[in-house]
């Protein structure tokens, strides 16, 4: 059976033009994205990337704009029956510092782990999959370093 598959992730730059980033470990493949996660049923986009930032960060977030949503045709790396569908929004949050990051990939037993990348450095080759992938231009176009 077709379905879509809508994804909803944040853009979180600190002040030093870093961008978050999220590597893990699901169903036997390691991949790194941008924080956020599944639309569940009966939630709307932003509450489902305010619940994704507290379920895998302890964080809250703000919303500041979209960003980005999937505007082209993409099925998912996971399932040939999915269409994913794709929302980014910048976010901001005050206690940034707080999040507990590693400066490194880990391949661990640790389903996730969390880094900054600063923008300037990153490249399309830092991510896995071919929405995210997009999205690095888009920022890169975006920020003033």
């Amino acid at each position: 059976m077709k379905k879509f598959n809508i994804r909803v992730y944040g853009i979180l730059v600190n002040p030093k033009n870093e961008v978050l980033v999220s590597d893990e470990k699901r169903n036997g493949f390691e991949f790194t994205k941008f924080p956020g996660g599944g639309l569940d049923w009966g939630e709307g986009t932003i509450e489902c990337l305010k619940r994704e930032f507290i379920e895998e960060l302890n964080l809250k977030i703000e919303i500041d704009s979209l960003f980005y949503l999937t505007d082209y045709f993409q099925i998912s790396d996971f399932g040939e029956d999915d269409q994913l569908i794709s929302i980014y929004y910048k976010i901001s949050c005050e206690n940034w510092k707080e999040i507990n990051t590693t400066l490194h990939k880990i391949h661990q037993e640790k389903i996730e782990h969390h880094r900054w990348i600063s923008i300037s450095e990153l490249t399309t080759f830092d991510l896995n999959f071919p929405i995210d992938k997009f999205i690095v231009s888009k920022l890169k176009e975006s920020i003033d370093f």
